[in-house]
């Protein structure tokens, strides 16, 4: 009979079981440290857990333009009104569609929650400005009449034509003094409402405003104010960027900031609209195969082309800037251009784009005015007291759920409850503090449903341990000691945990598919415990067991370790079957060898 050789390991052996229990433990340590590093120790709660309110909004289309509820247009809607909700200062405010017209709003409790609400519904405005004057984004001192030592009289112009908000970049001192002021009056006093006398000038940087008087302030004190105002705006300041525009008409000029490129910004002193949104009939980013770059296209409707005629008409004459205009989305400068030449029906913008920017920008002109209408269908306030309640009633559950799993693993295993508990206790905590570290990562929220898959998965791990065991138990009733049955057990229950948690995690991925809103959260717990189960098991319970099964008191199967042979009905065991046998057989004469 050939000997054994050496060094090989029995079938499913794992000889070093300290280097699964090393690696297991620095990926704790490590998870563990980086969610205390980056200040985000507890998971970010979703809506229903925190408090907030919940906006349902159907999208209708006009007349005549059904086919504009589309998966485009649906998901230009809902960046627009996740940038504006967010614009507000609330933070985490979760935007999503649902099914093919519903927009799912959830905006957590904030400051400015009420804002929120009364704005997310609203359809975007898109406007083309004339841009009077244009400088870095900081603030500055308000001109002053009668100063001097002006470096320059006017803001510093553009060496190239630009796809995105040009002029002064962040750093360059902001022109001060009496041209300073007497340019950005001249050019204010055009949109006043009171009539111009006749033969009077009138600014040509800006058109003319109609209306007929009111009591409003004098031009003067409104040429002031607007100067002030532009002055002192400071756009790197981001509550400062979102207020600049907002509550003024159409009709009347503004200040907005426009960002030059990331973390660079320019604020615009603007006139009137000339121009809306709805005058575009369509705009696309695309290649200019004869000069090899990317360029915006613009279409206007017959009477977009019009106004578009005569703005660019006045404005191509002009020197910069108020040879640009500003392409204004919900208060926002995302582009202002240079005219060189009158335009109609068309037009086309170039400048320093590539393949994305051109594309958004077009997207922007093209759906920044959307051709829908949102309907509220539900608006549902969830308030921190009863988010509580849920999250407490759910923990109860959790706990009686993990308690009752506890009590079973105990009452039938006994000592090997011990490894059991380790191994749920090291899931569990694996789970938290990857849930914290995804809460900032990539903004997923604990919500109830989520809770419930977690909950879920507690029966899911608890039957890969029982697989297992029952495994063990198996070999030990055939008649092998505890350390081979150990080993051989492992391969058939390795197979069978593998094949039941692929399952779990397939139903959860089909799950978070096919599904939106609070019940992805159910299937994306739900497939993250399924994959921790794996882990556990493979990094924690298999070498633990191995372990433990080098020990006296589960080796030689003591009654309170659950292995006990006689308990469990085990055959003799086979070696001394082997011994039986060799002694019946006799020793072997060398002369009949």
């Amino acid at each position: 009979m050939a000997a054994p050789k050496k060094g090989r390991r029995p079938a499913g052996g794992q000889s070093r079981p300290g280097r699964a229990l090393a690696l297991i433990l620095i990926a704790m340590v490590a998870l563990t440290g980086g969610m205390f590093w980056s200040g985000h120790t507890t998971p970010r709660l979703g809506i229903d857990l925190a408090g907030g309110t919940s906006i349902t909004l159907k999208a209708k289309a006009e007349s005549g333009q059904e086919s504009a509820v589309n998966e485009t247009n649906m998901n230009t809607a809902v960046g627009i009104i996740e940038r504006r909700v967010n614009g507000l200062g609330v933070s985490e405010a979760e935007v999503q569609t649902q099914g093919k017209e519903n927009i799912i709003v959830n905006i957590p409790r904030g400051t400015n929650e009420k804002q929120a609400r009364e704005q997310v519904g609203t359809t975007a405005q898109l406007y083309f400005r004339p841009v009077l004057a244009v400088t870095n984004g900081g603030p500055a001192a308000a001109p002053t009449a009668g100063s001097s030592g002006s470096p320059s009289a006017t803001p510093k112009p553009s060496a190239s034509t630009s796809g995105s908000s040009v002029g002064e970049k962040s750093g360059t001192p902001t022109p001060t003094g009496s041209a300073q002021g007497r340019a950005l009056t001249e050019a204010l006093k055009a949109p006043s409402p009171t009539p111009t006398p006749t033969g009077g000038a009138s600014s040509s940087a800006t058109p003319k405003a109609t209306g007929t008087p009111s009591a409003t302030p004098t031009p003067d004190a409104a040429t002031a104010a607007l100067q002030q105002k532009f002055t002192s705006l400071n756009c790197l300041d981001p509550k400062q960027r979102s207020a600049a525009g907002q509550g003024v008409k159409p009709a009347e000029p503004t200040v907005a900031c426009g960002e030059d490129e990331p973390g660079v910004w320019s604020k615009y002193l603007l006139g009137p609209a000339e121009v809306e949104g709805r005058d575009v009939d369509d705009a696309k980013g695309q290649l200019d195969q004869q000069r090899g770059m990317w360029i915006v296209t613009m279409d206007f409707t017959d009477a977009g082309s019009k106004k578009f005629q005569a703005i660019t008409g006045k404005l191509s004459s002009q020197a910069d800037p108020q040879n640009r205009f500003a392409i204004v989305l919900d208060g926002e400068v995302v582009s202002a251009p240079s005219v060189r030449q009158t335009l109609s029906a068309s037009a086309e913008i170039s400048g320093n784009f590539n393949q994305q920017s051109a594309q958004d920008l077009g997207n922007i002109l093209s759906y920044g005015a959307l051709p829908l209408t949102f309907e509220t269908q539900s608006v549902d306030t969830v308030t921190a007291a009863l988010g509580g309640d849920q999250l407490e009633a759910g923990l109860i559950a959790g706990a009686i759920g993990l308690g009752l799993v506890i009590i079973y693993l105990v009452a039938y295993y006994r000592g090997l409850s011990l490894i059991a508990i380790l191994s749920l206790g090291v899931s569990a905590l694996l789970t938290y503090v990857i849930m914290a570290l995804l809460g900032p990562a990539i903004g997923f929220a604990l919500n109830l449903p989520a809770v419930c898959g977690a909950i879920v998965a507690i029966g899911i791990t608890a039957d890969s341990f029982i697989v297992y065991f029952e495994r063990i138990r198996d070999e030990l009733r055939e008649g092998r000691t505890l350390r081979p049955a150990v080993e051989r057990a492992w391969p058939r229950a390795r197979r069978t945990i593998l094949v039941s948690d692929f399952v779990s995690f397939l139903a959860a991925a089909v799950l978070f598919i096919v599904t939106v809103g609070k019940v992805q959260g159910f299937a994306f717990t739900l497939g993250l415990t399924t994959l921790l189960d794996v882990v556990v098991v493979f990094l924690f319970t298999k070498p633990v067991m191995t372990l433990l099964a080098r020990t006296k008191f589960f080796g030689d199967g003591h009654p309170w370790s659950g292995l006990d042979p006689k308990r469990l009905g085990a055959k003799p065991p086979l070696r001394r079957t082997r011994r039986a046998n060799a002694s019946v057989a006799g020793p072997v004469d060398p002369k009949e060898a």
